[in-house]
């Protein structure tokens, strides 16, 4: 519908409205009106009736005093009926015709008919005219309403007439409504042809104006639909003062916007383009797995790496729920979901997945949340690397590290066997010549032989694999029992120790017998450190999912050139050490797989910190709880 219709429709419906508001008014007016001259007529005959009764009471009386009734009788009879009620009221019936009745009624007590006077009584309403006729007298007031007798519509009024020498009584007049009605019919059929007249002309005269004031709204119309197909170079010229004039300078200054704004999306739109697909030339040329899914798990997209890997097309992945998981690694993907829905970024180093075949692929997967504008997670991206050819080759780097090893320890083995050998040697060969037995010789080659031994025994820690039984254990227990067995030892040398240990338990998944090796191997090393005495620090708390232990000593310190040696087979610089003890404690600490750092300089002690994965954090224990050492 166009404005021009709806401004027409508006103008006629008001105008229909106040017209039959006019109407309305003009026939209530009308008929208010004509009832009260209808009710003034009634009065006014029922006041003449009345005073013809008075009269007639009048005249009978003046006769009466005044002639012989017995001689004038017919005279007397002639006189009262020429006065009498009953002839004025058949007079004033013949000269009003719309009058249909007049009667005189005597209303009697409550519940009684009443008596009638003279007139007639053939418009019959009892018992309201009665009740009518009582209510008429005792509020002294005329009665006027409209009825319904004998199927006529009609006027019936009550006029109650007070005397002074007589009861008063009432006059009841039935008066057609025929009269009312036709005047009201002439007069509407007056009014609502007028109206009609009238709507005529305001419809024509409403679509003429409407005409005229949408005529500029229909120009900027059509200015603005060239606006909307991208002509930005059309305007409307229009020489207006008022808001239409407004109007037309507001569009033509966001047509030049919008050109300026156009022009600047069109070149960030082929930025946009260019970058996109750059991306995907990115995405679909890289050699790593990446797939994107929803917050419910289901895939949106892969690259033709994914597919290759995985075995899936893109067709078959996309809108499902691929299930990577093996059975056995659950409790991973639940760890996994918790960490990405909190927002964080989670990488896994090293897992497995499962092909389309059910095959198995070890894998690294980093996953990282994709945010909408409001900062919200609306899906995840997860790219996955193929670590098979990465495994040969670490396989192949172990075996190669193994090997040399080997040599390391079989040259080092050689060679520190080889000293106290060429010492029983000798002590035998000189025996041997003087056929005597020399006790110090004995001791010195027994204790040749214990050295032998001690040698034999780490390298067999060392090289036989040991299965042990791991359990959760709270580390300030065992470090306490620890530091209990040496605490003797440490007071021979002036040394104390300090622990500062979390007031909450710290459990760790591990074998607590070599744990405490490895805590008896650094704290003697710390206590060796410091020949004259000091104070040993431990610091034990759980940060970050770890179990976090600090041994920092006050002794000589370790320079960097002998930093870097550490842990290298039969490198020491004690008189008495074979260095295979610190060995010893890496391996330990890589079989729980934790991690050990030594920070020191020369002058200001050795600080060493120890990282074990603590009890919430560690999920790669066998079924057994068991871990072979290898």
């Amino acid at each position: 519908m166009t404005i021009k219709t709806k401004l027409a429709l508006i103008m006629t419906a008001f105008t229909v409205t106040l017209l039959s508001i006019n109407i309305i008014l003009s026939y209530l007016t009308t008929q208010d009106n004509l009832r009260r001259d209808s009710e003034a007529n009634m009065l006014l005959t029922a006041k003449q009736i009345a005073l013809a009764v008075e009269q007639s009471r009048s005249v009978y009386e003046y006769v009466k005093n005044m002639i012989d009734l017995k001689t004038s009788r017919n005279f007397v009879d002639e006189t009262l009926r020429m006065t009498s009620p009953e002839r004025i009221t058949q007079e004033s019936l013949r000269a009003n015709r719309h009058l249909l009745e007049i009667s005189g009624l005597q209303p009697g007590s409550s519940g009684q008919k009443p008596s009638l006077l003279f007139g007639t009584y053939n418009y019959r309403k009892d018992p309201n005219v009665g009740d009518m006729a009582r209510d008429a007298l005792l509020k002294g007031t005329n009665l006027l309403h409209e009825t319904e007798i004998n199927g006529r519509k009609v006027l019936e009024s009550y006029i109650p007439i007070q005397r002074h020498y007589q009861e008063a009584y009432v006059i009841r007049i039935i008066s057609s409504y025929q009269p009312i009605s036709s005047v009201i019919y002439k007069h509407m059929v007056s009014q609502v042809s007028v109206s009609i007249v009238l709507l005529v002309i305001v419809i024509i005269a409403s679509n003429i104006l409407a005409g005229q004031l949408i005529r500029p709204i229909q120009d900027m119309l059509g200015r603005v639909g060239r606006l909307s197909s991208g002509d930005f170079d059309a305007r409307i010229r229009m020489n207006r003062k008022d808001e239409l004039g407004q109007l037309a300078g507001q569009i033509d200054t966001m047509a030049d916007s919008l050109g300026h704004y156009m022009t600047v999306l069109k070149e960030k739109s082929e930025e946009n383009r260019l970058m996109k697909e750059h991306l995907e030339s990115i995405i679909n040329q890289t050699a790593d797995a990446i797939h994107v899914i929803d917050l419910e798990g289901r895939v949106l997209r892969v690259n033709s790496a994914f597919e290759e890997l995985f075995g899936w097309t893109s067709e078959e992945i996309v809108g499902t729920q691929p299930d990577f998981i093996p059975p056995i690694l659950l409790s991973e993907g639940e760890r996994w979901s918790k960490e990405t829905r909190r927002g964080k970024p989670f990488v896994l180093t090293e897992t497995v997945r499962l092909r389309k075949d059910g095959s198995e692929v070890h894998v690294s997967i980093s996953e990282s949340p994709i945010y909408d504008e409001h900062g919200r997670i609306m899906a995840y991206i997860s790219i996955t690397r193929d670590m098979t050819e990465h495994n040969k080759m670490e396989e192949l780097l172990r075996r190669s590290e193994k090997l040399t090893t080997v040599g390391q320890l079989a040259a080092g083995v050689a060679h520190e066997i080889r000293n106290p050998l060429t010492t029983l040697r000798g002590f035998l060969q000189m025996q041997q010549r003087t056929k005597s037995i020399n006790q110090m010789h004995t001791d010195i080659m027994l204790s040749e032989l214990d050295r032998i031994n001690l040698i034999v025994s780490e390298f067999l820690i060392l090289a036989k694999p040991q299965a042990v039984q791991f359990e959760v254990r709270d580390v300030r227990f065992t470090l306490g029992d620890v530091i209990s067995l040496l605490d003797s030892e440490a007071h021979l040398h002036n040394i104390e120790f300090q622990p500062h240990f979390s007031s909450s338990p710290v459990l760790v998944h591990c074998e607590e017998n070599q744990l405490k090796q490895v805590f008896i191997n650094i704290l003697k090393n710390a206590m060796e450190a410091m020949p004259a005495g000091g104070t040993i620090r431990l610091q034990l708390a759980e940060e970050s999912g770890a179990a976090i232990i600090r041994v920092t000593d006050e002794g000589e310190g370790i320079s960097k050139e002998r930093l870097e040696k550490l842990g290298e087979p039969f490198y020491t610089n004690k008189e008495k050490g074979t260095g295979l003890g610190l060995m010893v404690t890496q391996r330990i600490i890589e079989g729980h797989r934790g991690s050990m750092r030594i920070e020191s300089e020369l002058g200001k002690g050795t600080c060493v910190t120890i990282i074990l994965p603590s009890t919430e954090a560690r999920s790669d224990t066998d079924e057994d709880g068991k871990q072979s050492l290898a």
